[in-house]
């Protein structure tokens, strides 16, 4: 019988705090619990339904991608 050579990754939600969200503009900064830099957010990767926005002082988790500019958050939930 074949073992992987790796182990599957566990896919861990970061978690954080919105710095600002522009609903206007449809982005803003969310700031990572425990530090890090901020990570962008943009209102298509907020998984709500209807109006899509973010509070400032909101809690949220999401998953963090590698964007252009340094990291994004994609699958944006508030906690």
């Amino acid at each position: 019988m074949r073992t992987p050579l790796t182990a599957p990754k566990e896919n861990k939600m970061a978690s954080g705090t919105v710095k600002w969200f522009n609903a206007e503009k449809g982005f803003g900064f969310i700031e990572q619990d425990g530090g890090g830099a901020d990570v962008f957010a943009h209102y298509s990767n907020i998984a709500a339904q209807g109006f899509r926005e973010l509070q400032e002082g909101q809690k949220v988790t999401f998953d963090i991608a590698q964007g252009q500019k340094g990291p994004t958050a994609e699958n944006i939930v508030p906690a």
